[in-house]
């Protein structure tokens, strides 16, 4: 059966004007989210990931700028907005966003009732008992025991792991189709993170949600995505099912982070490491922007940008070692570990 399309990037690419420069932070990206999944957008820091995300709410900083490209959602263009009026349609009731650090997303002077209750009654016109009401339910929903007590305490009351809580139910109190989850573990321990990221697919089956990780840990991406996106240097260069990039990656960076998973360290062996650095964003890119750090780059990768190469009709790879002209390259023996079945998914 066909997904149904409920967002639509085409083309995009995002400048930032520093220092009297243009820097090209997006260059080209295109991909279509699909409803009701959750969709994984992994890469190391400074890949493009979070602004890419911003981009779909509005979220650019002020020297940041759409040059080009559409952002399709529910058959309008919203990378044609331009004021904070337009955007406010969608931020919210259309596309909600939990940010990373949730010891820094809360007002300290407000009660965790009152964050939640100006998102109820801004995105579904609730006051009073009947606003209260639902920020109970919402706090129920996250996990958070005791509610009616705990609607009345302040942030600097609750844990790291319960402040995360609060922002997602706050984020749920939007009532969004799209949930966007921007490295939602980062500042939690393991224990922690694991209970955040069932929380967040326990919601996403019950408010019907779409959701977006953005994550530089893969070991995250195995337990919540169906499908995942590889960005480098503001570029899509894999894209696949999660049993797909995981399984069988056909991209030399896709390797470089799987090979650097702490999971497949061997006892007494280095942990493999992604030699260099990502390029200047500032200049042109010739090729495939990963070439000068990839150990199985070909010349054309220095002269050329690959296209795409279908894998399967739900995988594909900008590589030129999918051209049938290239050498046969086999994956690192880190891949092959991976293939051998040695590593379940939810490790």
């Amino acid at each position: 059966m066909e997904q149904k399309t409920i967002l639509s990037i085409k083309d995009l690419e995002i400048e930032f004007r520093l220092r009297g420069k243009d820097l090209h932070v997006i260059r080209g990206v295109s991909l279509d989210v699909h409803e009701g999944e959750s969709l994984a957008i992994v890469g190391e820091s400074g890949c493009g990931k979070s602004v890419f995300t911003k981009s779909l709410m509005g979220l650019l900083d002020s020297n940041g700028k759409i040059a080009k490209g559409s952002i399709t959602y529910n058959g309008t263009d919203i990378s044609a907005y331009r004021t904070e009026k337009e955007w406010m349609k969608i931020r919210g009731g259309e596309i909600a966003m939990i940010l990373q650090d949730p010891m820094t997303s809360l007002n300290p002077l407000k009660t965790i009732g009152a964050q939640i209750e100006e998102a109820v009654y801004l995105h579904q016109g609730l006051k009073g008992a009947a606003a209260k009401q639902k920020v109970i339910e919402y706090l129920r929903d996250v996990g958070i025991h005791d509610p009616e007590t705990r609607y009345k305490q302040f942030p600097h009351e609750f844990s790291g792991g319960m402040r995360q809580r609060v922002v997602i139910a706050i984020a749920i109190a939007c009532n969004p189709k799209i949930l966007i989850c921007d490295e939602p573990t980062t500042a939690l321990d393991v224990t922690i993170q694991a209970q955040i990221l069932s929380l967040i697919n326990d919601l996403k089956e019950k408010y019907k949600l779409t959701v977006i990780f953005i994550t530089h840990d893969l070991g995250v991406v195995a337990n919540v995505a169906d499908r995942v996106v590889v960005m480098y240097a503001g570029d899509i260069i894999e894209e696949g099912l999660c049993e797909e990039v995981f399984f069988d990656p056909k991209h030399p960076y896709t390797w470089a982070l799987l090979s650097s998973l702490p999971q497949l360290g061997v006892k007494g062996e280095e942990l493999y490491s992604i030699k260099g650095t990502p390029p200047n964003l500032y200049k042109k890119i010739e090729g495939d922007a990963f070439a000068p750090r990839n150990p199985y780059a070909l010349k054309i990768d220095f002269i050329k940008r690959p296209p795409f190469f279908q894998v399967s009709p739900t995988h594909k790879a900008r590589t030129w070692l999918l051209d049938p002209r290239a050498p046969k390259v086999d994956p690192p023996e880190f891949i092959a570990r991976l293939k051998e079945g040695g590593y379940a998914l939810n490790e």
